[in-house]
Parts: structure tokens; C-alpha cells; sequence
């Protein structure tokens, strides 16, 4: 049996905490996701536009193995900035890879644009780096969703974007994902509130509305308002102890539900990534049986914390695009 975890976030990976920052003048923000100690990390990217900062060291060739952070932000290229902020904030801590008399901590991240979403850019100074450290110094257990941390400037077609979570528990084990959802297709079935993922839908997480009937996606054109820069950008993560070769293949599994939800996904201007965190505090039953329905549980929490971000959205001044609680069937 599958069910959500007692928070149906990705914090249900015990040792894992994430911490949200945000600046509504700027309209952007940073979100953390750090382990109690360094985790196994992995990567794929499969939209077409991505900015990342330290994602080649993911593959399963290279030396280092795990990470001490993930993060994400808006600020497309400037929110790279984000992880020199937690980089900075975890060496204080005595966190990171020893290299001689050395601490250096391993701090992957990626970025959305959300560059021109109304806020005011006009900034003197980049000022990724402070929400970077700000948002790991709020990391908890449990922490917002929708307008919150990288979710803050984020657009999707035709509604405001957001910041989601979801998690779910199988013989044992705990999957859960975390997204910035900035997409340029839509994640609702047309012009109503039914969402693309709602057949993977859990206790009415976000809405409890059920599957449109009758639409014809031929009918309706899949983007809307002219936008050419999104972003998708996501972590799942497990209590299993997969190495960084089977962390790297639940990545690429969880993008199935990436697509599941946002319709289209992974184009030429979506730089749709998917980080993958494991902390090997449950060791692996069955070789080839478990890392394969991780990677089924990935995918479904994914497509479930897509749905559930959007769902969480709310108002703020001057939206360029409205939250999906103002829509109407």
C-alpha cells in the first residue's frame, strides 16, 4: 500500500530539513533543502534552458558521492548566487568535503527565471546570496507551500506558479519531492481548475476536484501569454541507501511525473531538472525490486507536489497572472 506521509512533504525523509527565503519587493526567493549529514546526490536535466551550479560532480564517475545541500531559486543566472550564500553559512558550521586543512561544502543548485514577473529588479547588489543563507538558517521539519521560497516569482502558462511538496510511504520506505514550479505549458486541463495530475491525486491534496471529462487537448493551445523563459526545477529524495548510479536513474524516473502534471513539459525553453537525495538510512531489501518502485514513487510525488504548488499559490499586488483559487469551473 502507498499513503502520504504524516506531513506529505519531503521532510518525511527523516534527517532531511528545508528552509524557504523570499524579497516581495523583488518578487523571488531561495529554498534549501539540507540533510542532518551529507547525502548521496544525483542529477538529469531534460528541458532545454537550464542554469545549475556543480551538477557535473553528480555523475556516478566523479569522486565526490554526496552532497551537504540542494537549492533552488528564481533569478534565472543571478540565483546561482543562492548556494554561495548556504556554501558560506554551512563552512561556518564546519560542514563540508576535508581537503587538507580545508572545509569545502558540496552545494548543487539550480535556477528558474522569473526575471520578469513585476517585481523590482533594480537591484544595487545580487541579492541571491543573503536569501541563499537566509533560507538555510529557516530550515525545519515543515515549512510553506505555494508563493514561498523559489516558488515566490514563479508563473506557469496561464496561472501563478508555486512551490509544492508531497511524500509517500511503501513497505517501509520514504520518497518525497520538492518543486519550483515555473513552467511554460499548463498544469490544469484547459481553461478549468482540474489538474493534469489529478488521477495520482491523494486525501484531495489539492483540491479534490477528480479528472476532467470530455476535454479535447487538440482543442486548446498547451502555452498562453507569449512567455519563453520557464523552468521546472525539482528534488527527490529517499531514506534508501541507493548508490549514486541508482539515485541518478530515480531522477530520471521522477520526470515521468514531471509530465504527467504539466502539459507540455521539458521543452527548448524549460530548463526542466530533477535532483535526486538519498540519505541510506534504509538498507535496500531487494537490489533491482526497490530502486525500481522508488523510481514509480518519485514520479508520483512529483506530479503530485507540481499540482499541489499551483494549488497553494496566493495573491499578491500586481500579479501578472492570477492563483488558481481565483478560477471558476
Amino acid at each position: 500500500m502507498i499513503r502520504p506521509g504524516p506531513r506529505n512533504l519531503i521532510t518525511d525523509v527523516a534527517g532531511l530539513r528545508v528552509g524557504n527565503a523570499q524579497d516581495a519587493r523583488i518578487r523571488t526567493g531561495a529554498t534549501v533543502l539540507v540533510g542532518e549529514r551529507p547525502f548521496t546526490a544525483a542529477v538529469h536535466v531534460m528541458g532545454g534552458a537550464p542554469g545549475t551550479r556543480e551538477t557535473d560532480l553528480l555523475a556516478p564517475d566523479k569522486t565526490v558521492q554526496e552532497a551537504d545541500a540542494l537549492v533552488l531559486s528564481g533569478g534565472s543566472a543571478f540565483g546561482l548566487d543562492a548556494a554561495s550564500g548556504v556554501a558560506d553559512a554551512l563552512r561556518a558550521q564546519g560542514r563540508g568535503f576535508v581537503v587538507g586543512d580545508q572545509t569545502v561544502p558540496i552545494v548543487p543548485g539550480a535556477i528558474l527565471f522569473d526575471l520578469i514577473n513585476g517585481g523590482d529588479k533594480a537591484w544595487a547588489e545580487n541579492p541571491y546570496k543573503r536569501l541563499g543563507a537566509e533560507a538555510l538558517a529557516a530550515a525545519a521539519e515543515s515549512f510553506a507551500l505555494g508563493s514561498e521560497g523559489a516558488g515566490t516569482g514563479a508563473l506557469i502558462a496561464d496561472l501563478k506558479g508555486g512551490l509544492g511538496s508531497a511524500s509517500a510511504v511503501w513497505n517501509g520506505y520514504t520518497v518525497g519531492a520538492l518543486v519550483a514550479v515555473n513552467a511554460l505549458g499548463r498544469v490544469t486541463v484547459g481553461d478549468g481548475r482540474r489538474f493534469w495530475a489529478a488521477p495520482f491525486e491523494m486525501g484531495g491534496e489539492f483540491g479534490g476536484l477528480g479528472m476532467a471529462s470530455g476535454f479535447d487537448p487538440a482543442a486548446v493551445p498547451p502555452i498562453k501569454g507569449g512567455d519563453t523563459q520557464n523552468t521546472t526545477i525539482a528534488i527527490v529524495a529517499t531514506d534508501a541507501a541507493l548508490t549514486q548510479a541508482q539515485a541518478t536513474r530515480m531522477a530520471v524516473a521522477a520526470h515521468d511525473g514531471m509530465a504527467r502534471a504539466i502539459y507540455p513539459s521539458h521543452t527548448p525553453m524549460d530548463g526542466d531538472l530533477v535532483f535526486a537525495a538519498a540519505t541510506g538510512a534504509r538498507p535496500l531489501a531487494d537490489p533491482v525490486g526497490v530502486p525500481l518502485m522508488l523510481g514509480h514513487l518519485a514520479a508520483l510525488c512529483l506530479a503530485r507536489a507540481i499540482a499541489r504548488g499551483v494549488h497553494a499559490a496566493t495573491p499578491a499586488p500586481d500579479d501578472p497572472k492570477p492563483c488558481w483559487s481565483a478560477r471558476t469551473d
